[in-house]
C-alpha cells in the first residue's frame, strides 16, 4: 500500500470510525455553524445541541440492535 493510500485510510477511519452518522452530523452541524455566525446571533449552542443529538441517535440506534 502506498503512503499516500495508507493515510486516507488512516483519516477515514479516524473521522468516521465506526458510525457514519456522527461525522455526517458533525459536518452538517459546523455548516450550519457558519451558517448561523454570518448573522448576529450567537453560535456557542449549535455544536453541543448537535452532539448531544448525534450521541443519543446513535445510541439509541445500538440499543434497538
Amino acid at each position: 500500500m502506498s503512503r499516500v493510500r495508507s493515510l486516507l485510510v488512516f483519516l477515514y477511519d479516524f473521522v468516521v470510525g465506526d458510525d457514519p452518522l456522527i461525522a455526517v452530523a458533525i459536518v452538517a452541524g459546523l455548516a450550519v455553524t457558519a451558517a448561523v455566525a454570518s448573522g448576529s446571533v450567537a453560535t456557542w449552542w449549535v455544536m453541543p445541541l448537535v452532539v448531544f443529538s448525534a450521541l443519543t441517535a446513535s445510541l439509541l440506534r445500538a440499543a434497538r440492535r
